[in-house]
């Protein structure tokens, strides 16, 4: 259930989750629900809002890759995922889309290439930049949830970018062209225009977010590095405690999520999720790597695939669970 981190939502969103009936099993599991006069009545609880507790977030293991590669892009729900490209000794144009439980082929992209960036869902995605087997591309698609068609072309061809948004509200964070660039890039669904460039440029970072609401961490150089980006222009936000790159974000820019990567010689399994002013430690991954793949939120996210000393094909969930609820 997509409750917030942090702050207040009114009942009538969380009725809207639920199905609108306290009778509902995963209402009925908070303790305030126990406290109605009524239970199987939702009139008590309009007007109330509700605070969602998060308890620590684990990793477990998910279904494994049909293909194990590295520098592919992911997006979408932990339920709902979807990754493309990536290379593991081939340039590779293959998709896979996620239920939660098990990774199933797709329409595959038009243009085979790694180091690309990515927003959206699984069934509106969008796919953009990376290396079609030499240079830089600026190649843009468009997922329907079942096959790839062209968009308009990124403004800077680039690779080893960072992404976030949606399918109409794309966001394009720097990248490595001849060297790292700072550029940034937005999308509307038809075409790209210049945004705010980062403070730091720099390529295999992650990034996270909306376009009126992106986050960039990481990557080379800038190594702990965290730009927050308000739909005109980057500002400084909280350092990452474990600098890194080749690592995976997903989530927003106030509950964001960094996982994996590499930093002085060594392969990572650390978690970090962010609150929009500073970073903290999360759960360790079961598996160490880079160069991996993934998206979600920070309550409920995944990753996938990567490079260890080959390819790997593991696929790991992290979830955060609701430890308490009360209603005011």
């Amino acid at each position: 259930m997509p409750l917030p981190s942090s702050g207040q939502i009114s009942f009538s969103q969380l009725a809207a989750e639920l199905g609108n009936a306290c009778s509902n099993v995963s209402l009925r599991s908070y303790s305030a629900c126990a406290n109605l006069t009524s239970p199987d009545s939702i009139i008590e609880l309009r007007g109330k809002s509700c605070i969602a507790t998060f308890g620590a977030g684990t990793w477990s293991s998910g279904g494994a890759l049909i293909t194990a590669r590295r520098l592919f892009a992911g997006l979408g729900t932990q339920n709902e995922g979807l990754v493309a490209g990536g290379f593991d000794g081939e340039f590779r144009s293959c998709t896979e889309e996620y239920n939660g439980t098990s990774w199933s082929a797709a329409g595959a992209l038009a243009t085979a290439r790694y180091g690309l960036g990515s927003a959206g869902t699984q069934n509106a995605g969008l796919m953009f930049g990376g290396n079609p087997s030499s240079g830089n591309s600026s190649c843009t698609e468009e997922y329907n949830g079942t096959s790839w068609s062209a968009g308009g072309a990124l403004i800077t061809a680039r690779r080893l970018l960072a992404g976030g948004g949606t399918q109409n509200e794309g966001l394009a964070m720097s990248g490595y062209q001849i060297g790292a660039v700072s550029c940034t890039e937005e999308y509307n669904g038809t075409s790209w225009s210049v945004g705010g460039g980062l403070s730091v440029a720099r390529y295999i970072l992650a990034g996270a977010g909306t376009q009126n609401g992106g986050i960039a961490f990481g990557g080379i150089p800038g190594y702990s590095c965290t730009e927050e980006y308000n739909g005109t222009s980057w500002s400084a936000g909280g350092s990452l405690i474990q600098g890194r790159r080749d690592h995976v974000g997903s989530g927003t820019q106030n509950a964001g999520l960094a996982a994996g990567g590499y930093m002085g010689g060594l392969t990572l399994s650390y978690t970090e999720e962010y609150n929009g002013t500073s970073w903290s430690g999360g759960g360790t991954m079961i598996t160490a790597r880079r160069q991996l793949s993934g998206a979600g939120s920070q309550n409920a996210s995944f990753v996938a695939g990567g490079l260890i000393t080959s390819v790997v094909s593991c696929t790991e969930e992290y979830n955060k669970s609701v430890t308490s609820i009360c209603l005011g």
